[in-house]
């Protein structure tokens, strides 16, 4: 038996709350929210759908692009707009960006929209930084300018941490776990044993 074939016939199913119609990433940027929601929503034969690239969709144009021509206020609205409409997504893994939490309104969409459990995917600034370091080197696209003032980064980031952790319904620490050891972690907490 391929490989391939011996890991998939391993992998545990999941069988989720009949209430979920969603599942949403959050953490801080290097947490692997795109990366673990693809592989979480291929196990679980859903949807997967990255905000950030929902966003730039509907808006014709790149998330620094909207910074640049509007300012952040009105990249605000756009992101809980898109976020709203991603919301509507049944069967869908969502990532979000590392800032969505932080507004208000996006928080009660998160809380209030049934059927939505939330993962925040965590570990120290010093691995998500370095994961995000890493990355950049490996990419042409990956822009991160936040990153460039570590100080202004790891302060963004202590201030965001209560508040993903407010949010969670499931907190899955990831700073010692493969990608893989963190979609199995994460399906254990979402299954319901019969």
């Amino acid at each position: 038996m391929p490989l391939l074939q011996t890991l998939e016939a391993s992998a545990p199913t999941a069988t989720l709350p009949a209430t979920t119609r969603r599942i949403v990433l959050t953490g801080f940027m290097g947490a692997g929210k795109s990366t673990l929601g693809r592989a979480l929503a291929e196990r679980l034969g859903w949807a997967f759908l990255d905000l950030d690239h929902h966003l730039e969709q509907r808006a014709q144009a790149t998330i620094p692009e909207l910074f640049t021509r509007h300012g952040e206020p009105h990249f605000r609205r756009l992101e809980s707009s898109a976020l709203a409409s991603a919301l509507a997504a049944t069967s869908t893994v969502i990532a979000l960006g590392g800032g969505t939490p932080e507004v208000h309104t996006n928080r009660l969409l998160l809380e209030q929209t049934p059927g939505t459990i939330i993962l925040f995917l965590d570990a120290p600034f010093p691995v998500l930084f370095d994961r995000c370091m890493i990355q950049a080197l490996q990419s042409t696209t990956t822009q991160r300018p936040v990153l460039s003032d570590p100080a202004a980064a790891q302060a963004r980031f202590l201030t965001r941490q209560p508040i993903y952790r407010r949010l969670a319904t499931h907190t899955q620490q990831t700073a010692d776990l493969t990608p893989a050891a963190t979609v199995d972690a994460l399906l254990a907490a979402l299954t319901l044993r019969p």
